[in-house]
């Protein structure tokens, strides 16, 4: 098995964006608040890339998005003074959810906005390693990589787990469970 360069490069170009949103779709394709949005894997397929656009295109304009190796994992990184464009997120909203479900789903990111830190923060909207890529730290090593840039700049980092697992994970690299949010079944 062959190392992966743990050096976090920049994603930079548009096709590199691209990219890196291809790993997060495979990656994130078993998150379980994914599955409750979108529950057909077309609707998945379809929206996915406009959706993570829509929160966190800010992160590879300010070039804080991150890759391990060429593309096993991506971390979309949020900095202080950034935010979502909240015109095209509920553009996709509107475009992607089913009428019957799209109010529960607006409240659930509604619920998760009022969680968010006030003050200046890095906030981690994506996070994935390609599946079979897990298992190798690569996810640890993107994670500790902005982590390092938070404490330097002395600003909190901030992110959603949706999964208890992924809570722990988080955990084990110092974050702490601040609040609950759910919707649905996710």
């Amino acid at each position: 098995m062959a190392a992966i360069p743990l050096a976090m490069p920049q994603v930079g170009a548009a096709h590199d964006a691209a990219r890196a949103i291809g790993v997060l779709k495979r990656a994130l394709r078993p998150d379980p608040a994914f599955a409750w949005m979108y529950p057909d894997p077309g609707q998945y397929e379809a929206h996915f890339e406009p959706f993570v656009r829509a929160v966190a295109q800010a992160s590879f304009e300010s070039g804080t998005a991150l890759r391990a190796g060429d593309y096993a994992g991506t971390a979309l990184w949020m900095p202080p003074g950034t935010a979502s464009d909240e015109g095209a997120f509920r553009q996709v909203i509107e475009r992607s959810v089913a009428p019957a479900q799209r109010r529960e789903v607006e409240e659930f990111f509604a619920q998760m906005r009022e969680e968010h830190p006030a003050e200046p923060h890095w906030y981690l909207p994506f996070i994935g390693v390609d599946p079979g890529m897990q298992g190798r730290g690569l996810e640890s090593a993107l994670l500790d990589h902005a982590l390092g840039q938070s404490d330097r700049d002395g600003l909190p980092a901030y992110l959603e787990a949706t999964t208890l697992a992924s809570a722990r994970f988080y955990e084990r690299h110092g974050f702490e469970i601040v609040g609950t949010v759910q919707a649905g079944w996710s």
